[in-house]
């Protein structure tokens, strides 16, 4: 095959985003004979949507140099101030601020005015909303907005909109900052943006979104993502966020399996261009198995979190203090509230700060960041964050010994978390308001409410909320089957005598398969994986 069919193939395949298709040809055709500018762009861009973060590097800073010997300034300016984008995301923080320091002497030198200006404040303007100094960055986008009108180019308004509508944000100006989002999201889902700009907005504003506890709308463009993802199989640096963000919202929705596979298929990618994905990946794996009760794997996970840049904590406080210890959990996250001043950024750790806090006897502390809690979910005016507040409020006030108060809260917020199908902390409210029906010795009542939890937590592995749930109402007389129905603690009696399954049957005169079931089933309640676990169980809890 001669390079210029190999050439025609490549420009073919980037023209249907078959980016695999399209970087081999161009690859080949590039061998044979080097390419001019606008194909090596082309063929970089392909690199990278394909995963080959150095080679794009490689190839965008030999069309930088290209066009420079062509004095096509503004295109080669274009090709540095990519550079210094894709570097600084990377973590290159020297490398990215040198072609943008590179992008901005051009700029200088050229004289004329050029969309590629507008394009330069996107990094100063992200510079400023890192600094936590949004006014300034709300400027440096809205400017970068004027130059992309005056130019029409897509992809800087775009940026432009995404940004303004972050900073929006960062001011509190929730609706207005939304409203932009969605703006640039049109932008995207319509296919006025080129694909790396698409890829960069996507993963933005879900993030975004996220991080201000809108839910609803996290769905929604997560579910954009993905469909924008499987329309290109062999895209990869966007697949991680997307895996990452549906693991999210299948934790949420109390789908722990699936949730799982989506952030361990994240971390199985090649090589990825954000290792921030990566990170959040790990994190996500950490959490589930911390739910789950595999102490091991949750550490494990936090710890490669870690390695690729994600904070494990709140988490990781979370873990210790499921472990029993109280004083490394209180130790850890109280160093991490010291160290997160941004307002959005405490919502995220202080539920945790406040379950911890409880626990170790800090009453004033818990309820002084109850009430912190509160103030933002109020300014976020977000269901889910509002509930998260008055579940730990309600929590307080249960601590307070206020449990008529407590249970106000808690039913609210119950309903809220069933509103956005948040099954997990659905039925740990409803464990709260079972512990508060207790304090008021109302019995009946709070057996109801702390079943119901127990079944969710029993459906979703939740095992360390199960061994909760059944400290509390074991107590009482009526407690005492651990919810076993009449035949299975038939079934238990004898099997904790050492019976098979088959001798238990024929004690009993039903059916092998009658009795697996029963032994399944039991095993289930208990949050067990096998028989002797069951019988210890058992004697533990003076069943038997």
């Amino acid at each position: 095959m001669n390079a210029n069919k190999r050439l025609k193939q490549g420009r073919q395949a980037f023209q249907q985003q078959s980016w695999s298709d399209a970087y081999k040809f161009l690859s080949a055709a590039d061998n044979k004979n080097p390419l001019g500018t606008h194909d090596l762009e082309q063929l970089a861009k392909a690199a990278y949507l394909i995963g080959r973060e150095s080679e794009y590097i490689d190839l965008l800073s030999r069309a930088h140099h290209q066009f420079l010997n062509k004095d096509d300034t503004p295109k080669a300016i274009n090709c540095a101030f990519w550079l210094g984008m894709i570097l600084f995301n990377q973590g290159e923080h020297a490398q990215g601020s040198g072609w943008f320091a590179r992008a901005g002497r051009l700029i200088d030198e050229y004289g004329q005015q050029c969309v590629q200006q507008g394009f330069l404040l996107i990094p100063e303007a992200l510079q400023c909303l890192r600094q936590d100094d949004p006014e300034n960055a709300f400027e440096l986008f809205s400017k970068a907005g004027e130059i992309g009108n005056q130019f029409n180019n897509p992809d800087l308004l775009t940026f432009s909109r995404l940004g303004s509508g972050q900073a929006l944000i960062h001011q509190g100006k929730i609706t207005n900052g939304t409203t932009l989002l969605d703006e640039a999201m049109v932008a995207v889902v319509s296919d006025e943006t080129s694909p790396i700009v698409a890829g960069i907005v996507y993963c933005a504003v879900i993030e975004t979104c996220q991080k201000i506890y809108d839910l609803q709308r996290a769905r929604e463009w997560t579910d954009a993502l993905s469909r924008w993802c499987d329309s290109q199989p062999d895209l990869i640096p966007y697949r991680g966020q997307c895996l990452v963000r549906r693991a999210e919202i299948m934790q949420l929705q109390g789908k722990w399996p699936v949730a799982l596979q989506e952030a361990q298929q994240a971390c199985n990618l090649p090589r990825p261009s954000h290792p921030s994905a990566t990170g959040e990946a790990f994190y996500r794996q950490a959490e589930l198995y911390r739910l789950q009760g595999q102490f091991s794997h949750a550490e494990n996970a936090y710890h490669q979190a870690s390695k690729w840049g994600r904070n494990p904590q709140p988490g990781f406080a979370l873990l210790r203090l499921a472990q029993g210890e109280v004083q490394a959990a209180k130790t850890a996250i109280q160093h991490i509230a010291k160290e997160t001043a941004n307002r959005m950024a405490r919502a995220n750790i202080l539920p945790a700060f406040i379950e911890i806090m409880l626990e170790a006897a800090e009453l004033q502390s818990a309820e002084d960041s109850a009430d912190e809690l509160a103030g933002i979910a109020a300014e976020l005016d977000s269901p889910f964050l509002i509930a998260i507040a008055e579940q730990s409020t309600g929590n307080v006030l249960l601590r307070k010994s206020k449990p008529r108060e407590a249970i106000k809260k808690l039913r609210h917020c119950w309903q809220l978390f069933n509103k956005v199908e948040a099954r997990y902390e659905s039925a740990r409210t409803q464990r709260l308001m079972g512990l508060a029906y207790l304090k008021l010795n109302d019995h009946d009542t709070a057996k109801i409410e702390i079943s119901a939890a127990r079944a969710v937590f029993q459906q979703l592995g939740a095992t360390t909320d199960i061994h909760k749930v059944d400290s509390l109402i074991p107590k009482h007389e009526s407690d005492k089957t651990h919810g076993l129905t009449p035949r299975e603690l038939e079934v238990l009696q004898i099997l904790a005598t050492g019976k098979t399954n088959k001798e238990i049957a024929n004690e009993l005169f039903i059916s092998e398969r009658t009795v697996d079931r029963h032994v399944s089933n039991i095993l289930g309640k208990f949050g067990v994986d096998s028989r002797a676990a069951a019988t210890a169980y058992a004697y533990e809890h003076d069943m038997i």
